[in-house]
């Protein structure tokens, strides 16, 4: 998967992003699978705005999913725990991040209100 740089807008701040552009024929895929601690940061992208649900069914870890919009707005929000069969956002999102939630991004998700909190209980 081809990495890149991408800005995103929360709150009025800029948050820089290496993540890990998903092909696809790999978005069914996604974290499945993958071990907690070797998890890159993932990005979807979709061609038109969606509001399409996503699942954690064998991924063995928490992450964090960011819902944006066609400006790399965050829109919404969510932390996910592993193996959930429904997650649904709220609003139309036109790309996903999926984050991991382990020691190499804890900082990164912690600066996320939403999820800074409840973070510690991720771990």
């Amino acid at each position: 998967m081809k990495q890149q740089l991408i800005g995103l807008n929360y709150k009025n701040k800029k948050i820089k992003l290496k993540v890990s552009r998903v092909p696809f024929w790999y978005e069914g895929i996604g974290l499945m699978f993958k071990r907690k601690t070797y998890s890159k940061i993932l990005l979807f992208e979709f061609k038109n705005p969606v509001k399409m649900s996503i699942h954690s069914l064998f991924v063995f870890f928490p992450f964090v999913a960011i819902f944006l919009d066609e400006g790399l707005n965050v829109v919404e929000i969510k932390k996910v725990k592993p193996f959930k069969i429904n997650i649904s956002p709220r609003v139309k999102y036109k790309y996903l991040v999926e984050i991991p939630v382990n020691e190499k991004f804890f900082k990164l998700i912690s600066s996320f209100d939403e999820v800074s909190t409840a973070t510690k209980t991720f771990k």
